[in-house]
């Protein structure tokens, strides 16, 4: 048996290693003892990597442990210590880990641990720490890491063996990502690293909970998130079927595109198009005027500028409001087909398990709104009207895809919560909301430009966005873009009053609003003003994975989805019911929200998710445009439509 000392806010701790089948009789005696109390244990996993579901990947360790002692049990070691590991889970009533979706569904997958037998005895100390305060330590929250958290609320002098671990890496010769995979199941330092784990989210949990308690935070929202979770865990582990040739030609084309762009910008001068100093300059020199710098002074040429340059709004159709920079539009093209090859295409050939299927990492709360992320590959980043990478994943042979979405979610909320009367009874009328505004401005003689200037206010309340990024979007005047926000607030005066009030409150509450949901969110001192839209979007999020839990409780989840994104859902059903079960999901989702009804739309494709994109596109196709701002677009339209 290897011991390992160490002291943690002056306790004396150790860390136990069973060698031997003589070694695990003391583990699993010590795990009865611990189930017979009732106490909470901390738990946690090592394993070759984050790719759980990749053919390569390993499950290494399994660790229990209290506030003083923890068990670090090798799975290299044989079937008797995966025997004792599973176990010691399966009998264990209460557990903590920290990030529990990857250790779950790697028990799930690698130990045969059932997720639906562990995830409802788990509690998850970074969902906790998001709930008191969901910052980052460079925004100045407290950070949402085991480690970081851990030094400010533990001990600020617990032993860092993560910096240890990544010096041994170096030391043979691998990095920080392989490494995992190939130091020695025994070295000392990667089993300290280990039980330290355990031990340091058992110490923490309490302290958390206090805090949670101390600002008011309820039971039924700590509930809540753990089960949004769950069904978080359990569509990732079902993953998504990936078009594999598609792919393969994706990438390609994607190569093409990006060298092609970037070509031409070196026509004007730049020789790497992700060098923004020459961008700025060759613009410069081209008679552009920039003003706008980035905090260490350098010209800024971000996308949002680039856009407005090349005459684009944000979905990359032509504004029409300026000449386009050609500089400016090589540049987008160049780097966003470099970002979508890597970021897609490399992400969804080289993740698949080995059915075939990509499992999207789904971040459950993610934001500091709370707001989900999902990664590997990012696919809430996808313009809302994509086809051409969402082409790449489909539903199983004789499924059609499914995806529901809420119809104009954040607006209606935004028009519940301030209790404004005008919006609402546009809303009970069934009237586009957007349509609806521009006429109440501008008069029934409104244009199509209008509208997309008064959509552009509306969200501009639930995002944060200001005149002059509206203006940049829209390609509209300054001037004409503050007269209608003024306009807008005049129509609507009661979102005013209400974002007015909610400045007020958190003002008074140490800069913090709270959600109809009870979910508690840290301001910036200098950006009060963002308290309407972070309720607003921490709301919108809540009302979907409300949804979620309902259509779990349904049987919904399980058979029929793949993803939550953003205010949708997407799942697949066979051919023979999908009609059906899209118009059930999008039953199950709807719902009153403060007496304002949230519609959804359910819409069936065919078998890839951009079938439901082609709907659209092939009727922009008859449009110029759209062909300008997708050169390459009669290929793929092409696979798309397979």
């Amino acid at each position: 048996m290897k011991r390992f000392l160490y002291r943690i806010a002056g306790d004396e701790t150790v860390t136990r290693v069973p060698e031997t089948p003589a070694d695990l009789e003391d583990f699993r005696r010590w795990v009865e003892r611990a189930a017979a109390s009732g106490d909470i244990v901390g738990a946690d996993t090592e394993a070759t990597g984050l790719d759980t579901f990749s053919p390569g990947f390993r499950l290494r360790t399994v660790q229990v442990g209290d506030a003083r002692d923890a068990w670090v049990i090798p799975m290299e070691s044989g079937p008797a210590f995966e025997d004792a590991a599973r176990w010691a889970l399966m009998i264990l009533p209460r557990l903590v880990f920290h990030n529990a979706p990857f250790d779950l569904l790697v028990l799930d997958r690698h130990l045969r641990v059932p997720l639906a037998t562990l995830a409802p005895k788990v509690v998850d100390t970074k969902i906790i720490a998001h709930l008191f305060d969901s910052r980052r330590r460079h925004e100045g929250g407290f950070g949402l890491g085991l480690k970081e958290l851990c030094a400010r609320l533990v001990d600020p002098d617990a032993p860092d063996t993560a910096a240890d671990l990544t010096a041994v890496f170096r030391s043979i010769g691998e990095t920080k990502a392989t490494g995992w995979a190939k130091i020695g199941i025994d070295h000392p330092t990667y089993l300290q690293y280990a039980g330290l784990d355990a031990i340091l989210v058992s110490r923490l949990l309490p302290v958390l909970l206090e805090r949670l308690r101390a600002l008011g935070i309820s039971q039924r929202l700590i509930d809540f998130e753990h089960r949004v979770m769950y069904i978080c865990a359990k569509m990732e582990r079902r993953g998504m079927l990936v078009d594999q040739p598609y792919v393969r030609d994706l990438i390609g084309r994607l190569d093409d595109e990006a060298a092609h762009h970037a070509a031409l910008a070196a026509q004007y001068g730049v020789t790497s198009v992700n060098a923004p100093a020459q961008v700025a300059a060759a613009l410069g020199g081209m008679g552009e005027t920039l003003t706008e710098r980035t905090p260490s002074g350098a010209l800024k040429v971000d996308k949002a500028i680039l856009l407005d340059l090349a005459d684009l709004d944000a979905q990359w159709i032509p504004r029409h409001t300026r000449t386009a920079n050609p500089l400016a539009d090589a540049v987008l093209r160049s780097k966003r087909a470099g970002k979508w090859r890597a970021s897609y295409g490399v992400a969804m050939r080289d993740g698949l398990d080995v059915d075939g299927r990509i499992h999207c990492k789904i971040n459950s709360l993610q934001a500091r709104t709370a707001r989900m992320s999902i990664a590997g590959p990012p696919l809430q980043q996808l313009p809302s009207g994509d086809w051409v990478i969402r082409r790449a994943l489909e539903a199983e042979a004789g499924y059609r895809i499914i995806s529901v979405d809420y119809s104009a979610v954040e607006m209606r909320i935004l028009a519940a919560l301030a209790a404004e009367p005008v919006m609402i009874r546009a809303i009970a009328e069934g009237r586009d909301l957007h349509a609806f505004t521009a006429e109440l401005i501008y008069g029934p003689e409104f244009t199509g430009f209008h509208r997309k200037l008064c959509k552009g206010v509306g969200f501009g309340k639930v995002y944060g966005g200001g005149a002059l990024t509206l203006s940049r979007q829209t390609g509209a005047p300054l001037q004409d873009v503050r007269r209608a926000i003024s306009a807008y607030d005049r129509t609507y005066r009661a979102i005013n009053r209400y974002s007015s009030r909610l400045q007020r409150q958190a003002r008074a509450d140490g800069y913090a609003v709270w959600t109809p949901g009870g979910r508690r969110l840290p301001l910036d001192r200098d950006r009060v003003y963002a308290s309407t839209n972070y309720v607003v979007q921490s709301t919108a999020r809540d009302v979907l994975c409300q949804a979620l839990i309902e259509m779990d409780a349904a049987g919904l989840v399980d058979d029929y989805l793949y993803l939550p994104i953003h205010d949708e859902v997407l799942g697949s059903a066979p051919e023979d019911i999908a009609e059906d079960v899209a118009r059930e999901i999008g039953k199950v989702m709807s719902m009153s929200f403060l007496g304002v009804p949230l519609d959804t739309d359910p819409d069936v494709g065919g078998r890839s998710w951009g079938s439901l994109y082609m709907k659209d596109a092939e009727t922009m196709m008859a449009n110029d445009d759209w062909y300008a701002a997708h050169p390459d677009a009669a290929h793929a339209a092409e696979l798309a439509r397979k």
